[in-house]
């Protein structure tokens, strides 16, 4: 019998009714709380205490709560969906293919080289720019390109998938998971940035050697492929990419610009949501005035980018919907503190591991990264002071399970969207990639270890 996921918006409302029938069945509590020095309100360990009397929420909290999480989170709403028009925008000058194209020329008869840049640049964007929905477009021209190059479509797609799937656990500052969950937990934006660059050496290396190996396989006797005998959508003609124009060269140029004002804007003026936003907006118009499509053209490619990440921003509230209840119930600390009680009994190293556990397994419920740092950051946070792992630990355990999870569970719509496109069922991708998830596991497991040795923060 084949088991249909449900949509995510509706798991997210079921983890609301169960939130909030967990009011109604855990006590209240709290945590003293004190202002550290950096200025960072944390909770006081060993300060729990429930509350005299218990307050219960109204059934109808669960429908009222969702306005008032859309207040709550109105920031990061709005910010999602002005970049995921400037991104709209950028996609149509053609850049981005022109791009993809040039690399193709330039080193399709180095196949193992095609491979591992096509990775680094997929993890590239995923890492700054939070891309993953944008990726699908890509798929067929690069599974059409794999198997001109005597591999197959799984090749192509574990390319692509690990590529943006290290890119988000390693993010560097995705503006989707990275910069609100160190918001949430109270640290500046982009901090930490040096050890993250330095784990996604091992993480690349780990991923791009699973992919070649499979491939070279592949190569060497075709019936080994996963998708052997299967038919996939192939392109027509692999060469159709547009030629690399001045137009495209001058969008690709100004996105560097503005990559680069994003980092210095966050490091020495404080820029957060509404300096970012002005600037990805800034972007689409230079990007659409400079490439030729017209001011209208622009507006509707901006409407339509924005329109995409509609349901992002929907999960973005009700994700805060869940927090919200809890906190309204006065049943949040309680959970931090029952979350916390066995991690602190296996020491701090530990105690990250089991953070990296947690986020994998809520990653299926929640596959939105953003919708999961506004759920589980709130808990993550305080649960690191409480077990002496720092918040800057608990945002990377957070970017681990979110992006290595991503490549895995089918409750992702975009995963389940790319593999659709290329003709890969899920039982064949699980097989392929569930290897290579282990791996990229332990080694993460590893980095956490290190990271509360070398006392990152």
């Amino acid at each position: 019998m084949k088991i249909k996921v449900p949509h995510t918006l509706v798991l997210l409302f079921i983890l609301m009714a169960f939130s909030l029938v967990l009011t109604w069945l855990i006590p209240s509590g709290e945590f003293d709380t004190e202002i550290n020095e950096q200025g960072i309100e944390t909770v006081v360990p060993g300060s729990f205490t429930e509350a005299d009397e218990k307050e219960y929420l109204s059934p109808l909290a669960l429908f009222t709560v969702v306005p008032r999480a859309f207040a709550s989170a109105q920031g990061i709403i709005f910010f999602v969906l002005i970049i995921g028009g400037a991104l709209a925008v950028v996609r149509q000058t053609g850049a981005i293919d022109a791009l993809l194209g040039k690399m193709v020329k330039n080193f399709g008869d180095q196949p193992y080289l095609l491979l591992f840049l096509a990775m680094l640049a997929f993890a590239v964007a995923s890492a700054t720019l939070g891309m993953a929905e944008e990726y699908i477009p890509f798929a067929i021209i690069l599974v059409s390109v794999s198997i001109a190059l005597r591999m197959d479509a799984v090749t192509a797609i574990g390319t692509m998938v690990i590529g943006y799937g290290i890119g988000y656990a390693v993010a560097v500052m995705n503006p989707f998971t990275l910069l609100i969950a160190q918001d949430i937990a109270g640290l500046q934006p982009t901090s930490g940035m040096n050890y993250r660059l330095i784990l996604a050496v091992p993480l690349l290396a780990v991923g791009f050697h699973h992919v070649w190996r499979y491939a070279r396989k592949v190569q060497a006797d075709p019936t080994a492929s996963l998708v052997y005998g299967v038919e996939v959508p192939v392109a027509a003609d692999v060469q159709e990419y547009p030629e690399m124009t001045g137009r495209h060269k001058s969008v690709l140029f100004v996105t560097l610009l503005a990559l680069v004002a994003l980092v210095i804007g966050i490091w020495f003026y404080d820029w957060y949501l509404v300096e970012l936003g002005a600037m990805f907006l800034g972007l689409a118009i230079l990007a659409g005035l400079i490439s030729g499509i017209g001011i209208n053209k622009t507006a509707t490619e901006f409407g339509n980018g924005a329109a995409e990440l509609t349901t992002t921003a929907l999960l973005i509230g009700f994700a805060r919907a869940i927090a919200l209840l809890l906190e309204d119930g006065q049943v949040l600390h309680t959970v931090v503190n029952g979350l916390a009680a066995p991690l602190t009994l296996v020491g701090a190293e530990l105690s990250a591991v089991g953070m990296l556990f947690i986020q994998s397994v809520l990653n299926f419920f929640i596959p939105s990264g953003s919708g999961q740092a506004f759920v589980t950051m709130p808990l993550m946070a305080p649960i690191g002071d409480l077990v002496g792992v720092s918040r800057q630990i608990a945002v990377l355990a957070f970017q681990f399970g979110d992006g290595l999870m991503n490549m895995i569970v089918p409750t992702n719509p975009v995963l389940m969207g790319i593999l659709g496109l290329a003709g890969i069922s899920y039982d064949r991708w699980l097989k392929f990639i569930l290897p290579v998830i282990l791996k990229l596991l332990a080694v993460c497991a590893i980095g956490l270890v290190v990271a509360v040795w070398v006392g990152y923060t």
